[in-house]
């Protein structure tokens, strides 16, 4: 103590240290004299407090900048992917606007089913891009326009993993991947790529399952013409227990009755009218 003075060091974090104003109140022990004009304890104290506001403000800041930067490189990032999705659907004219409908089907569903689950903005990636995978399967067999051989198919049935693998690196794409590798699981396990049965497919994989195929019912195809939507409903409450889950098709089906998703069968390439 000096003059009624404590001559106290603090060990500061190299950015405060080094900080021109601290250099001005901390001590100088490399000079071997301590210095008369020190400043007490509480007003060092100030001074460290004011100085790592403004370093927080600074960081804030910077943090503000990195996240505008990443939103946009994300926003590219899904850019790209959807026109690559896109380019992929107009190879078939047969699926003109199913990527669309399928999202807006399989969202309205999965608020229905779980509504928390709906609010990930990145489930709405995985419906859209669930054949993004098709990029990596030969024209000659995505365009087909007869049946598959036993060995396209088993080439073709490889595109849910593609997909898994092309987005699993993006990592605010949780959801999506999930949707993408397992939308052909079926509810029995023999699905594939996994095999996966029951509520061991994740829940994402189980609501798009029903959006994905009761759009496939609904449409034309070149081996067949499309079925009405009474039909489609059929099959889907067919399929429950075996290809769907059954809470999920009697979500499904009560959105339809309620008129809260209305949709017209055949050609029509406006055919999804209404969802409430």
């Amino acid at each position: 103590m000096q003059n009624g003075r404590l001559n106290v060091h603090f060990a500061l974090p190299t950015a405060i240290a080094s900080a021109p104003m601290t250099k001005k109140i901390l001590p100088q022990p490399e000079l071997g004299v301590p210095d008369p004009e020190l400043p007490t304890v509480h007003e060092q104290l100030i001074v460290f407090a004011r100085e790592l506001g403004e370093l927080y403000q600074l960081e804030r800041q910077r943090s503000a900048e990195l996240e505008a930067v990443l939103c946009s490189l994300q926003e590219s990032y899904i850019a790209t992917m959807k026109s690559l999705a896109l380019v992929i659907e107009a190879k078939d004219r047969s699926t003109r606007g199913h990527l669309e409908r399928t999202q807006v089907f399989g969202m309205a569903l999965a608020r229905r089913v779980d509504p928390a689950l709906a609010e990930a903005v990145e489930l709405g990636y995985g419906f859209f891009l669930h054949d993004i995978g098709k990029v990596g399967i030969p024209e000659d067999i995505l365009c087909k326009a007869g049946p598959l051989s036993g060995e396209e198919w088993s080439v073709m049935r490889g595109h849910p993993v593609i997909g898994a693998q092309i987005v699993a690196p993006i990592r605010f794409l949780g959801e999506a991947v999930q949707v993408i590798r397992h939308h052909h699981e079926r509810f029995d396990g023999t699905g594939y790529p996994d095999g996966l049965a029951g509520r061991a497919i994740p829940l994402p994989a189980r609501i798009f399952a029903v959006a994905d195929s009761f759009d496939a019912m609904i449409s034309d195809r070149p081996y067949r013409r499309a079925r009405s939507t009474a039909v489609a409903l059929e099959e889907i409450e067919d399929g429950a227990g075996t290809q769907f889950d059954p809470d999920v098709v009697d979500a499904f089906i009560s959105l339809v009755e309620e008129e809260s998703l209305t949709v017209t069968g055949g050609d029509d390439p406006d055919r999804l009218a209404h969802v409430g």
